[in-house]
């Protein structure tokens, strides 16, 4: 049995890169981000007015001059338009392109307007009120870097520069399994002694968030069949996410049939609360299995203690450590590091804090859905006081 730490060193000795490919805009909503996106041109790509106004000479306020002849008006998107005379100006509306004639706009709310001519009625500054070409980005610059969540934000700047279609990371090939004779569909009515499957939709939920669409496969307690299953998995899938049959029961065939087709153990067993049974490993041609026990709990936390951070990696996802400060003493007298369920809180001083939730066991799935976070206790203590601070793993966010 090896610690939780050993077991992240050895998956992420497993990190993967699937390649890339390109996919339309409006497809890429929480895909990763595989290319920087440029500007195409400086930004913003002419000098625009920040206000609806007239635009002015600078030169002719210096001259004293505070009455001025309105010659056009003018609409953004339109070719900008020039004065001629020192007495002139343009009557011009937010983000119209400013002709070279002209340096200082002045808002309508600072001017009268009276038979044609605008009175300036404040003191000005020239330049005033201009977003100047090129301001925020020069033509080239990387406005979005590579290695993120491409976000609705992400998409608006992609569409602003003419960027249609996007390299993302692709994404890998993944079926969830859940095992067992006792479990039946969920739209089915159980026998006093059967479970409804519950771990392949939390699964296939939580890989939503990566746009992963995993396949959902269900095997009962057959040795056969399972190897047999497990055999065309290997070769159609990267990613196995398993549920069940990895603790040491007569009907826990999962290790025996990777063992028979190849597929190397790389650890069984974790020193950890919940989710010690935790099988994982590698086939011949480089697929992974991650065989989780079969308890709700422990498939929750597992799969974000140690498959999701393997799937940032592999997706060149940065790392985003988060930490809360305990809420209340917490007693824990095993050799194990526990994964204690906690509601997550801000207090006023702005700290985020973790009240730990009483459960009964890995098989207690009912307080999932009123907790928001794993705080991960490390094995070396028993006792953990109010004011520590740990590390927490997020589900519900």
């Amino acid at each position: 049995m090896i610690s939780v730490q050993q077991a992240e060193d050895i998956i992420f000795s497993q990190i993967r890169n699937f390649g890339t490919e390109e996919i339309f805009y409006e497809n890429a909503t929480g895909r990763i981000l595989a290319e920087n996106i440029l500007a195409d041109r400086d930004l913003p790509p002419f000098d625009r007015p920040t206000v609806d106004g007239i635009a002015i000479s600078f030169k002719s306020y210096e001259r004293g001059i505070r009455d001025f002849t309105i010659k056009a008006v003018q609409a953004a998107g339109e070719s900008p338009l020039s004065i001629d005379d020192e007495n002139e100006c343009i009557e011009i509306m937010t983000g119209g392109a400013l002709h070279s004639s002209v340096d200082t706009v002045i808002r309508y709310e600072d001017i009268l307007i009276n038979n044609n001519v605008a009175s300036i009625k404040i003191d000005i500054k020239k330049g005033q009120n201009i977003h100047l070409k090129g301001k925020d980005k020069k033509s080239g610059e990387i406005l979005v870097k590579a290695n993120q969540v491409i976000t609705p934000s992400i998409l608006g700047i992609a569409a602003s520069v003419g960027k249609t279609f996007l390299t993302a990371k692709k994404l890998p090939r993944v079926a969830i399994i859940s095992t067992g004779d006792e479990m039946i569909p969920p739209e089915d009515t159980p026998t006093p002694f059967q479970l409804r499957r519950s771990n392949g939709i939390t699964i296939q939920s939580v890989l939503e968030k990566y746009k992963i669409d995993a396949d959902w496969l269900h095997w009962n307690d057959d040795f056969e069949l399972i190897k047999k299953e497990l055999s065309q998995c290997i070769d159609s899938y990267d990613i196995l996410l398993m549920s069940g049959g990895v603790s040491m029961g007569k009907f826990d065939y999962l290790p025996k049939a990777c063992e028979e087709l190849g597929i190397k153990k790389l650890f069984h067993k974790i020193k950890q609360r919940p989710g010690k049974p935790f099988w994982f490993g590698k086939s011949q041609n480089g697929k992974l299995v991650f065989a989780f026990p079969g308890n709700p709990v422990s498939v929750f936390m597992c799969l974000h203690r140690y498959f999701i951070p393997w799937l940032e990696k592999s997706l060149g996802i940065p790392e985003n450590p988060q930490y809360a400060v305990l809420q209340n003493d917490i007693d824990f007298p095993f050799s194990l590091q526990y994964f204690a369920q906690v509601k997550l809180s801000m207090n006023p001083s702005g700290k985020l804090i973790a009240e730990s939730v009483n459960t009964n066991g890995s098989g207690d799935f009912s307080h999932l859905a009123e907790t928001d976070a794993f705080i991960e206790l490390p094995l070396e203590k028993t006792m953990f006081k109010k004011g520590e601070v740990y590390k927490i793993w997020r589900y519900n966010f």
